[in-house]
């Protein structure tokens, strides 16, 4: 009787021949006649052997398996935020289609065995081919101990240096400006934003593309009408209520999340004023709800998937030492129109 996980040493057994053999034949070394070896890969298929991990690793010398560190602590966007959804979803069809799998590590906590946390020695733990880092930041020591590592990282939404370590995310400032742009041509001259998280690098660029398109049309930049939020609903109502309680508050706002948009949609409606007529929203994402708010939201679009996919590629490109991988890959947004900032009596 073999166990329910049969080891190469049954399947040595089984085979008649000696554990270095077994593994010699499924590796597929020349020193091994195609009689012992059809005999090895058929009782391998027929008792449904899988090598060990470990082992797997000594022999090719890769895991065949990438870390993934999404930080979700407090001030760090959450697990659950749409966006995160669709960029894991592009992540994990593109490494499955390269042969890898994902391993996310839960990084509030450390496991067993290697006291307190690091991102280095968990990667380490687990023998993991590379790293992808998502919402993590990269002035926290441990992250940078890890970007000094032989490890390869490939950081989405986040800029990240070493010559072992690549950038992927999507043109922020170009969006921040986008969006300015439409509200302008719109004769919207008072556009207030409220921020994402502004120690993250898409929070920054957002703000700077906000901020250099208004000044390249020749409106005034006001520090009044730059209101820091998180990302999150709340934040948003919070940051439009106060923009509203101006003695001049703006009319058009654009919010760094569709999230935060919609917060503002909510504030705006309470303090009884109409969406586009009195005060015209943009929002960022394109997040599965932006189109079924009232009115729906006119929102920049990420390519998510491609976010994923993009940082897929060129890990696996660094794993693989291919040559001169792009030391950043910056995904172009679109500006999708909905009703949040149509003309009165426009349809988008």
């Amino acid at each position: 009787m073999t166990s329910a996980r049969p080891t190469i040493k049954e399947l040595a057994r089984l085979s008649g021949v000696s554990v270095g053999t077994v593994s010699r034949a499924l590796n597929g070394y020349t020193d091994v006649s195609a009689e012992t070896r059809e005999r090895v890969v058929r009782l391998a298929r027929e008792l449904d052997y899988t090598p060990a991990a470990a082992a797997r690793t000594l022999v090719t010398e890769r895991s065949h398996v990438i870390g993934l560190f999404l930080d979700t602590g407090e001030g760090h966007p959450d697990v659950q935020h749409p966006f995160f959804h669709e960029v894991l979803a592009g992540l994990k069809d593109m490494l499955g289609a390269a042969g890898f799998d994902l391993l996310l590590f839960a990084s509030e906590q450390p496991g067993n065995g290697y006291g307190p946390h690091s991102y280095l020695k968990r990667a380490r733990h687990h023998h993991v081919d590379g790293v992808v880092l998502m919402g993590t930041d990269a002035s926290d020591p441990e992250v940078e101990r890890l970007l000094r590592s032989e490890v390869a990282c490939v950081g989405v939404d986040m800029s990240i240096g070493g010559a072992n370590n690549r950038s992927v995310m999507s043109d922020n400032v170009a969006g921040g400006a986008l969006a300015v742009r439409h509200l302008a041509e719109l004769g919207h001259t008072r556009i207030a934003t409220i921020t994402g998280l502004i120690e993250t690098a898409p929070a920054r660029d957002r703000l700077r593309g906000y901020r250099e398109e208004i000044q390249r049309l020749g409106l005034a930049y006001r520090d009044d009408y730059v209101a820091y939020g998180d990302y999150y609903v709340d934040s948003g109502s919070a940051g439009m209520e106060a923009l509203l309680a101006l003695e001049e508050p703006p009319t058009a706002v654009f919010a760094a999340s569709d999230l935060m948009a919609a917060g503002a949609l909510g504030a705006i409606g309470r303090a009884q004023l109409r969406v586009p007529d009195d005060v015209a929203v943009v929002g960022f994402d394109d997040i599965g709800f932006a189109a079924l708010t009232e009115p729906p939201l006119t929102t920049m679009r990420q390519d998510k998937p491609g976010l994923g996919a993009a940082a897929g590629e060129v890990l696996v490109s660094l794993i693989g030492d291919e040559p001169d991988p792009q030391a950043a890959v910056t995904l172009p947004v679109e500006l999708v129109v909905r009703g949040s900032t149509a003309g009165h009596g426009e349809q988008p």
